[in-house]
Formats: C-alpha cells, sequence, structure tokens
C-alpha cells in the first residue's frame, strides 16, 4: 500500500478510473500538457491523449456547458476549476442545467459529472484564491457536495463520484494537498458517499468539521484531552449534501454538546445548517447551546489569513465555552 499526499490521491484516482472505463473524461485550464496549477492531472495526458484530456479556453461557463452536453451523451466528464473562486461565471450552468436534468426529464436522463475544484484558504493565495463558498452549492437539490480530508478518502470518494449517476461538486482543500499523507490502496476501491467518518471518539463534545477543518478538529481535540482533560468525539462529514443525518444525531446525542467548525464566513454558512439539524432534531439531549467556530464576514484576507481561519486555539475556547456553561 502506497503513502500518498491528498494531492497523489487525485491523480491516482483519475487515472485507475480513466483505464477502467474509457467513457471518463477530463477537461480544463491547463490540464493537459502542464497537469493543472497543482499538477493534480500530471501525466493523464501523455497516458491517455488530448482527446481524453482536454485543455479548455479560460471559459469556465464553456467547461462546466461542454461536461453537460458529454454526460447528456454517454461519457463521463470530471471537469477541473482551478480554484472554486473561478466557478461563479459556470454558476448557472451548474445550479439551472445540471442539477436540474434528472428532474426536468423525469429520470430520463441522468448528467454523471464530477466538478473537481479545490477549495478554502491556507496557501497565502488572497480574496481571489481561498474561498469557501460550499454553501451555494449545498442549497441546491439535485447536486451532491462531496469534501474529502484524507488521502485514502479522496480516491475512495472521487471513484464514488465519478460512477455515480450525478452531477457532483468534489471539493479538495488545498491547504493539505501537500501537507496530509497517508496509506492508499492501488488499484479500485471506492469509499461510499453519503457517510460520514469518525476519526476520533469521545465522550463529552462532538466536534463537527470537514475538509481541512478536520485536521483543525482533530488538533483541538487532542489539545482539550491533554491541557483540560476534555473528551472530544470528531466527525468529519466527508459529505454534505447528502449528509449522515443518522451518525451525526446519534454523535451529538451521547455527547450533548457540539462545537461545529467551518472556514467559511459565519452567515449563512453550512455549519449553520448543521446547527439548525441538531436544535430542530436533537435539542432535548443538548446540555448546552450549539457554538459555530468559522471565517468571519468578510472577504479573505491576505496579510491576517491565519486570524481569519478557525484554529485549534478558537476551537479549544469553544469546547471550554461548551463544557462549562
Amino acid at each position: 500500500m502506497a503513502t500518498l499526499t491528498l494531492l497523489q490521491a487525485v491523480n491516482d484516482c483519475l487515472k485507475t478510473e480513466m483505464r477502467r472505463d474509457a467513457n471518463v473524461v477530463v477537461l480544463g485550464e491547463d490540464v493537459g500538457i502542464n497537469g493543472g496549477v497543482f499538477r493534480a492531472t500530471e501525466g493523464l495526458q501523455a497516458e491517455f491523449g488530448g482527446d481524453r484530456v482536454i485543455d479548455t479556453p479560460l471559459a469556465e461557463s464553456g467547461i462546466i456547458g461542454a461536461a453537460i452536453g458529454m454526460a447528456l451523451y454517454g461519457l463521463r466528464p470530471v471537469p477541473e476549476i482551478q480554484f472554486m473562486d473561478f466557478i461563479y461565471p459556470a454558476f448557472d450552468q451548474i445550479v439551472s442545467e445540471a442539477a436540474k436534468l434528472r428532474y426536468r426529464s423525469g429520470g430520463q436522463f441522468p448528467c454523471p459529472m464530477v466538478i473537481r475544484t479545490p477549495y478554502g484558504g491556507g496557501i497565502k493565495g488572497g480574496h481571489y484564491h481561498s474561498q469557501s463558498s460550499e454553501a451555494y452549492f449545498c442549497h441546491t437539490p439535485g447536486l451532491q457536495v462531496v469534501v474529502p480530508s484524507t488521502p485514502y478518502d479522496t480516491k475512495g470518494l472521487l471513484a464514488s463520484c465519478i460512477r455515480g449517476e450525478d452531477p457532483v461538486l468534489f471539493l479538495e482543500p488545498k491547504r493539505v494537498y501537500r501537507s496530509v499523507k497517508g496509506e492508499v490502496p492501488e488499484g479500485e476501491y471506492t469509499v461510499p458517499i453519503g457517510k460520514l467518518a469518525i476519526p476520533r471518539e469521545g465522550t463529552q463534545v462532538t466536534i463537527v468539521a470537514w475538509g481541512s477543518m478536520t485536521h483543525i478538529a482533530l488538533e483541538a481535540a487532542e489539545k482539550a484531552q491533554t491541557e483540560k482533560g476534555i473528551s472530544c468525539e470528531v466527525l468529519d462529514l466527508r459529505s454534505l449534501v447528502p449528509l449522515d443525518k443518522q451518525a451525526l444525531l446519534a454523535s451529538v446525542k451521547k455527547t450533548g454538546r457540539v462545537v461545529v467548525i467551518g472556514e467559511a464566513p459565519r452567515t449563512g454558512g453550512y455549519a449553520g445548517e448543521i446547527s439548525a439539524i441538531i436544535a430542530e432534531e436533537a435539542i432535548e439531549y443538548m446540555e448546552a447551546p450549539i457554538v459555530r467556530v468559522t471565517g468571519f464576514d468578510t472577504p479573505f484576507p491576505y496579510t491576517l489569513e491565519h486570524a481569519y481561519m478557525p484554529n485549534a486555539g478558537r476551537v479549544l475556547k469553544a469546547i471550554e465555552t461548551v463544557v462549562n456553561f
């Protein structure tokens, strides 16, 4: 079993799925000869050729529009948007077309496509290369939104998305592209969409996170245990839509205290949706109010990136708040 970075796991999965299924194609800006801005598609065009690994113009609406047409005619396109910040010119194609096709055709025309895009801060990208706008897409029926945090899950979840019949927004936490490593099986395997992971079990506080924030949650949970004697359970959602609500509520009912971490701005963020679900369906089990640790309601800053993004210290303070309520 190889030890890979999260970025290498993306590349490995794409190669594996393209070898398995000739209908899988990759398209996007610089994905071919250059192998992508982060080198996620490095080597693909050399192996599979320019007809299956397509360098496109700098036109996000065109990339997604072309991918929708490919999906309707039997291909399984995996379009890449270089940064999530650049996805907005294609917003109408995604939410008004791709997300609606199965419904508007009475189930006759699925739209099997996976939109890969790096998201989030942590690489000094400033306000045009650091956004976390997953909530926009979670709000759209017909789309799946998947966010891995480990190399193993990245390969397995991406494979499941490519083999599925629905459009997926596959968000890759670029902050941990190269810093997180883990064992990844060679060859084919899948991780089911819609099932959260519990990388750390605990009894007093449930910490809910996804993507790179999962690693912040684990760091804070370790600090809470060693410095304060507080036992925290960490949930890695992995899939925002569909959400593993059953496992989420089971953990909440066990601990009675919840901290939700999301690096997006606070207002309207997906952390608020998680909080609402818990308040509606598990309020009688709660020992304290739900606390959110998020980004702030400002554009993403460059020089103050470290202060904007949730860190273990901010999460530890939230843990103490719910335990001492």
